[in-house]
């Protein structure tokens, strides 16, 4: 109603795009701007930029809350960046807002924030990426993982509410009694009409995956395929977009099979239409992601008018995604599972005249996935 205050948002989120490139980042960066259409929204981070701890971008207002930690330590999320970023958040209680919004990862902040938001006697409501569970927390962490099954089966319990980014994750949270009060499933999206727009740039390549660089991602996996593609006669290309702490042990492990002319790493990337360009010069999409929340790289690469190759890991919920597309492929989590479905794929796609055109029929449910959607649904949970 015209005249009435507008709802104040509180987010809270330790990295923030651009300076961090991920599912996450992306999902706040496209969700904050189409909020602040609707409401007041407010961004509490670490200080990600140079100079004033506040300021404003696309009518959203970003918070540094604490300074700039690093967020991994030896491969891995830094505990120490966590439990600092945590204590920070003390500092919303001095903040007013109406509901209170906050990323899961990396629990510690959560439990802060309960706090916050008790005081405050305002909701908090959690958005949820992925759930990890007792077993990957033990192969992962060894007897350290009961302590942070511990840690997030608590975290979980803790909100008012839930926004799932995928089905999948909603139906985890529910099996594990999470939320005090509802879980909305708020999926992730993409920006088709802006992926459609970009034309292909860039060397031509056969194989591309986009992401962070961490173990879990497995492009260790896929420079395997490559070596035994090349082993046996069939010697592709396969570009790497993206950054991460794995890349240097990724570009030795190339260069010992081998394979290290046949690799293209691209950290430089920094657009994400530079990105769209890029993959567009591809053949194939390879995602061989063991641990996957959603995977919006998944959705991109088929806007691009590429087929996906990926796994069954049972942690990788990309595969639902890849799953709705008969261009796609899904195969075991080895590497002579995926060189056989690669060498499918790239088959396939030379006998299709409309490679690449990014709009086809069969992919028509990809409008499904946008952002003004997804942002709609997250409005309807936070003013619940």
């Amino acid at each position: 109603m015209s005249g009435q205050p507008r709802l104040v948002i509180a987010m809270v989120t330790d990295a923030i795009y651009p300076y961090h490139r991920g599912g996450k980042e992306v999902r706040y960066h496209e969700l904050a701007r189409r909020l602040a259409q609707r409401a007041e929204v407010h961004v509490y981070t670490m200080q990600w930029w140079p100079g004033a701890g506040e300021r404003t971008e696309g009518g959203v207002t970003f918070h540094a809350i604490s300074p700039m930690h690093g967020l991994y330590a030896g491969g891995r999320r830094s505990i120490v960046q966590a439990l600092l970023f945590a204590i920070a958040c003390f500092r919303l209680l001095r903040t007013s807002f109406d509901v209170l919004e906050a990323d899961h990862i990396p629990y510690f902040q959560v439990m802060v924030l309960r706090v916050v938001a008790t005081l405050k006697r305002r909701p908090l409501v959690v958005t949820w990426h992925e759930v990890w569970g007792r077993s990957y927390w033990r192969d992962y962490l060894g007897r350290a993982g009961l302590a942070a099954w511990m840690i997030e089966s608590l975290a979980m319990r803790l909100p008012d509410r839930i926004i799932a980014a995928s089905p999948q994750t909603a139906e985890r949270l529910r099996v594990l009694g999470a939320c005090r009060g509802s879980i909305t499933e708020a999926p992730n999206g993409i920006d088709i009409d802006a992926i459609r727009a970009v034309s292909p740039a860039g060397a031509a390549c056969d194989l591309v995956v986009v992401g962070r660089l961490m173990a879990h991602k497995r492009i260790d996996l896929l420079i395997d395929v490559v070596a035994l593609l090349h082993a046996d006669g069939v010697p592709v290309t396969c570009r790497v977009i993206g950054d991460g702490p794995e890349r240097l042990s990724l570009g030795e492990h190339a260069r010992a099979l081998g394979i290290g002319h046949a690799m293209d790493f691209r950290p430089d990337v920094a657009e994400q239409s530079e990105v769209y360009a890029l993959m567009k010069t591809a053949r194939v999409f390879v995602f061989p992601s063991a641990r996957e929340g959603f995977g919006i790289a998944v959705l991109e690469a088929l806007a691009c008018g590429l087929p996906v190759v990926t796994t069954s890991a049972p942690d990788n919920l990309a595969q639902h995604l890849a799953a709705r597309s008969p261009r796609s492929i899904v195969c075991d989590p080895s590497a002579p599972a995926l060189a056989t479905a690669v060498k499918r794929a790239l088959t396939e796609c030379r006998s299709r005249p409309d490679r690449g055109d990014g709009d086809r029929t069969d992919d028509s449910w990809l409008a499904e996935y946008s952002w003004e959607t997804t942002a709609g649904q997250v409005a309807g949970a936070l003013v619940r």
